[in-house]
């Protein structure tokens, strides 16, 4: 009995003996022969976004409320325009560019003299509070060079800084005679009370209008013709002399549709009007009636509502002017008045400011990036990875495959030749994942807004689960 169990522990540790030599044969330990030994995985390569076009690119909006410093503004834009032309910017939208009331501290909406870009003594200063003529012109030659368009902002409802005078037809005195000695420095386009409601034609005035008693009569043939009829108008000599390439039309609630038409018939050029309107059928009217675009205000308020007011992302599928028409719609986030520090309704917060540009950067419309948004240092570099998106992938028709109260997933279904994008949004506290049908079979996505790690792989039939970030959104395509 002793010898069997000498035996028996002999052969068990003979057995272990052999066990110890296999575990030295494993691979992860010893390598195998040469060209036995397994490829590695290959990590998902995202494709060069410079290799497709959207056919479309955004506008700067390049200025923000009493910007500074005084008068120096247009060689601070100088110095910038190139770089945003690489970003993608093919328009900036400038300031009302001429002489206000408030000279050196006037942001131009006060305006005074049509024709003094800064070249006057008046109202106590030559320069604007941008700059001078020349500076002027030296930013719009610059922005030519980077094949980037000039919109000029144009004020044609209410003048201010004029002299007073008496207005029989108001019964008052009131501070419309413009003229070489009393605002109107340049001559050209000197003005009275005839030209203002009301006069010996017309009868109607709206004193519910910024500035009443300065509303110009753009029913006056006088008015007409120098606005936008003489060789030397306004809108001519704007577009053939300073080198604007198109308008932004402010406060339009304030003269009839046919105003703006006339004018586009007469000149041409890109345009878009301040119609602060959040209902979306009231700015289609407007297009429809001017062949303007619009700011697209409908998209804004519902930006606001859904991510500051009422946080619940279902308002993004009301109604928008993108929505019937994308050519004419000009969106935003931001402005030079939603932006005011005494405006605490009309704007979207911080905090949710990104996900509403990720918003418009990949739904139709223009972009508009507003300034103070795109210099600013947490900012700028995820705006300008989604201008690239957008100039990019932001093509083919829009489906919304998912909405909730926190979750709200878009597509961009592209075209033979671009692959389009995904956007999904999220607003809750944790990260999303959903599983939904996209265009793209057996091929391995990637978020191109850089905000998730997460490789999903779709299926043969092109069913694939995507991620968002908690209160963030990730943007997908295809790799290589």
């Amino acid at each position: 009995m002793k010898t069997n169990k000498f035996y028996l522990l002999f052969l068990l540790g003979l057995a272990l003996s052999f066990g110890s030599c296999s575990k030295e044969d494993d691979p992860q330990t010893e390598p195998k022969e040469e060209g036995s030994v397994e490829p590695p995985v290959e990590e998902p390569v995202a494709i060069n976004l410079d290799n497709y076009n959207s056919g479309q690119k955004v506008m700067m909006q390049a200025f923000y409320w009493d910007v500074e410093p005084r008068f120096e503004w247009w060689n601070n834009l100088t110095e910038k325009v190139g770089g945003w032309a690489d970003a993608g910017i093919n328009r900036i939208w400038l300031p009302v560019a001429t002489k206000g009331q408030s000279g050196g501290y006037s942001m131009g909406y006060d305006v005074s003299d049509y024709f003094d870009f800064g070249e006057y003594e008046q109202h106590g200063t030559v320069k604007t509070r941008f700059g001078s003529r020349e500076e002027l012109e030296t930013l719009i030659s610059t922005a030519h060079e980077n094949e980037v368009e000039v919109i000029a902002d144009i004020v044609i409802n209410h003048n201010s800084g004029g002299g007073e005078e008496y207005n029989p037809y108001r019964e008052e005195m009131t501070y419309t005679l413009f003229d070489e000695e009393h605002g109107n420095a340049s001559g050209m386009f000197n003005r009275n009370y005839e030209y203002f409601y009301p006069n010996s034609e017309s009868n109607y005035y709206d004193n519910s209008l910024f500035y009443p008693e300065t509303n110009l009569d753009h029913h006056r043939a006088y008015v007409q013709d120098w606005l936008w009829k003489k060789d030397n108008s306004v809108a001519k000599y704007y577009k053939n002399v300073m080198g604007f390439d198109g308008w932004r039309f402010d406060y339009v609630k304030g003269f009839e549709p046919w105003v703006v038409k006339e004018w586009l018939n007469e000149v041409g050029g890109f345009a878009v009007a301040e119609l602060w309107e959040g209902n979306a059928t009231v700015l289609e009217d407007y297009v429809e009636k001017t062949g303007s675009g619009a700011f697209d205000f409908a998209t804004f308020y519902k930006l606001d509502e859904a991510f500051d007011r009422h946080n619940d992302l279902t308002y993004l599928q009301k109604d928008m002017l993108w929505k019937t028409y994308p050519e004419k719609a000009v969106t935003f986030t931001a402005n030079h008045d939603t932006e005011k520090d005494d405006n605490d309704e009309n704007n979207i917060s911080g905090g949710n400011k990104m996900k509403a540009y990720a918003f418009i950067l990949t739904h139709p419309g223009y972009p508009t990036i507003f300034y103070s948004d795109y210099e600013h240092p947490a900012f700028q570099e995820e705006i300008k990875q989604l201008i690239k998106i957008h100039n990019s992938l932001a093509t083919g028709d829009t489906e919304v495959l998912y909405v909730d109260e926190d979750e709200y997933i878009m597509k961009r279904t592209g075209n033979s030749e671009n692959p389009g994008l995904i956007l999904y949004i999220s607003t809750a506290k944790n990260t999303k994942r959903r599983t939904l049908s996209s265009d793209w079979k057996n091929v391995t996505l990637y978020d191109y807004s850089d905000n998730s790690t997460y490789s999903p792989t779709s299926d043969e039939n092109g069913t694939v689960t995507l991620e968002a970030p908690a209160n963030g959104y990730s943007i997908w395509s295809i790799t290589k």
